[in-house]
C-alpha cells in the first residue's frame, strides 16, 4: 500500500527535458484551505483539445473563447496538454495522461506560446484556466526514468519502472504509465517545482489533479500550501472523493458517487430515495466549505461508458439540472455538450465524427440558461457560499422537490424532478418565475431586481 510519509520540505530542484522549473520557496505554516473569491458562483468547462476541432490544436480552440465567455463559462479546465509518451503507448496517439515531459506542450497541439495566448485572452474575457495535472505517474519514457530513477516505484525484485499501482499495491490496467515513488528524497520537491512552472510561465489559475487519492494526501497539503504561498489563491480540483483532500487544501472534489446514482435513477434501477440518502450522507461526511463537481458526462464517461443519451436516456438534461441544484454543486460542462455531442470520443485516437460548430444548437441555450441561473441566484452558489437545501421525495411517483433558500434572504430556487409516469404531488411555488422546463425537471426562482 502506498505510504504517506511526510518528507521535510527543502529548496527544490528539478531536472527537466526543456526549460528548468522555478525553485520552490520554503514552506510556510499551513493555515487551512484557501478558496478564491472568484469561484463563489463559478462553473467549469472541460476542454478536450484533441477532439474539439478538426485541427485538434490550441490555436483552433482559441477561436471558441468569445463564444464560451458569452455562454457564461467561468473556468476552462484543459485536459493535459503535455507531450505523450511513445513507449508502451496505447492506440495511435496515446493517452493524455501518459505525460513524457511535465514542462512542455504536445507539438500536436501547438506551442507554449499558443497556450499562453489562450490564458491571456481567457483572462481578458473574464474566464480562469486550470490545467490537468498527473502527479501519480509518468510515461515510461519520461526523462526522470533515466535521470532520476529513484523517483519510481520498484517491484520486489528491484525492477523499475513498473506499471501504475493502486493504493493496495495492485497493478492497474494503465499499462502505458509508470508509478512514481513519493518516498524518494527530492521527488516531492521536484513535482511541486513542475507545477509552479506552469503558473509562472503560463499564468494558470489552478489545477485539476488526476487520481488525487493515489497520491499521498500530505503531499497535496505541502504542494497546495507552497503553490498558494508563491502565487496567491489558486483553484484546486481533486479527481477523488475523500474529505481529507478538502482539509489538505483542495477547493473541490469529484462527485463520482452521485454521478453513478444519477445514471441508475435515470434508467429506473434506483429511485429518488437514493438521492435523498446521498444528500443526507454528504451532510454528515463533508466539511461545509466543500465544493463537489457534479456532471452528467466527462471525458471518462463519454469514452468508456457511453454518451449522456446512452446512459441517461431522455433524462440527460434533467440530471444536469439536478447536478446544478444540489447542495455543494459545482457543475461541469464537457467539450461539445452545447453543440449536441451525442457520440463517444475515442480515447487514444482522433475523432472522425466531429461536431458542427457552424450552427447554434438548442443545447447551447439550455446550458446558457443553467449558467445564468447559478450566477444570478446566490442560493445556488458553490459550497459554503450557497444556501441550505431541503430535499423532499415522493416514492409513489418517483419524484422529488429541492428548495434552496435561507431565512431572511431574497434568493430562492425550487426544483421539481419527475422520474416516474405520474406527476409529482408537490404544489407549484407561488411568486417565483419558471426558468427551466425540460423533460423530468422544472425550476422556479425568485424574480431578480
Amino acid at each position: 500500500m502506498k505510504r504517506t510519509l511526510l518528507i521535510a520540505f527543502a529548496a527544490a530542484t528539478a531536472l527537466l527535458a526543456c526549460q528548468p522549473a522555478a525553485p520552490v520557496a520554503s514552506l510556510p505554516e499551513y493555515d487551512g484551505p484557501k478558496r478564491p473569491e472568484w469561484a463563489a458562483s463559478d462553473n467549469v468547462y472541460e476542454v478536450n483539445v484533441r477532439q474539439y476541432t478538426e485541427e485538434g490544436t490550441l490555436k483552433a480552440f482559441q477561436s471558441h473563447l468569445p463564444r464560451l465567455a458569452e455562454m457564461g463559462v467561468d473556468i476552462l479546465w484543459f485536459m493535459p496538454i503535455q507531450p505523450i509518451g511513445v513507449e508502451n503507448r496505447k492506440g495511435e496517439l496515446g493517452s493524455y495522461y501518459s505525460v513524457s515531459d511535465y514542462t512542455a506542450v504536445n507539438p500536436n497541439f501547438g506551442t507554449l506560446e499558443d497556450f499562453q495566448s489562450i490564458v491571456n485572452q481567457a483572462h481578458e474575457l473574464g474566464m480562469k484556466v486550470i490545467l490537468d495535472w498527473v502527479a501519480n505517474h509518468t510515461s515510461f519514457d519520461h526523462v526522470w526514468v533515466t535521470e532520476r530513477p529513484e523517483f519510481y516505484t520498484k517491484d520486489d525484485e528491484g525492477n523499475f519502472p513498473i506499471v501504475a499501482i493502486d493504493n493496495d499495491g495492485n497493478p492497474t490496467d494503465w499499462t502505458d504509465v509508470a508509478d512514481l515513488n513519493y518516498e524518494a528524497p527530492g521527488m516531492r520537491e521536484a513535482m511541486i517545482a513542475e507545477m509552479d512552472w506552469w503558473i509562472a510561465n503560463a499564468g494558470i489559475d489552478g489545477f485539476r489533479c488526476d487520481v488525487a487519492g493515489f497520491v499521498p494526501i500530505d503531499f497535496w497539503n505541502t504542494a497546495i500550501t507552497t503553490l498558494r504561498a508563491n502565487n496567491g489563491p489558486l483553484f484546486m480540483l481533486a479527481e477523488w472523493e475523500n474529505p481529507a483532500l478538502i482539509e489538505a487544501g483542495f477547493n473541490a472534489v469529484y462527485g463520482w458517487e452521485f454521478h453513478h446514482i444519477m445514471n441508475e435513477v435515470a434508467i429506473g434501477h434506483k429511485s429518488v430515495n437514493a438521492i435523498a440518502e446521498y444528500a443526507a450522507k454528504c451532510d454528515t461526511t463533508w466539511p461545509s466549505e466543500t465544493i463537489k463537481m457534479y456532471f452528467n458526462t466527462n471525458h471518462d464517461e463519454n469514452s468508456w461508458n457511453g454518451t449522456v443519451e446512452e446512459r441517461m436516456g431522455e433524462y440527460g438534461n434533467a440530471m444536469y439540472v439536478l447536478a446544478s441544484l444540489m447542495k455543494r454543486s459545482f457543475p461541469l460542462i464537457y467539450s461539445g455538450q452545447e453543440a449536441g455531442l451525442n457520440h463517444r470520443y475515442p480515447f487514444f485516437s482522433k475523432d472522425t465524427v466531429g461536431l458542427d460548430w457552424t450552427t447554434h444548437h438548442p443545447q447551447a441555450d439550455f446550458f446558457a440558461q443553467m449558467i445564468a441561473l447559478k450566477h444570478d441566484h446566490k442560493a445556488l452558489h458553490n459550497g459554503g457560499f450557497g444556501y441550505d437545501m431541503t430535499l423532499s421525495i415522493d416514492t409513489a411517483t418517483n419524484s422529488m422537490m429541492i428548495v434552496r433558500a435561507k431565512e431572511g434572504e431574497q434568493s430562492r430556487v425550487v426544483g421539481f424532478f419527475e422520474f416516474g409516469k405520474d406527476p409529482t404531488p408537490f404544489e407549484v411555488p407561488q411568486g417565483l418565475q419558471l426558468l427551466i422546463n425540460v423533460k423530468g425537471a422544472k425550476v422556479w426562482a425568485s424574480k431578480l431586481d
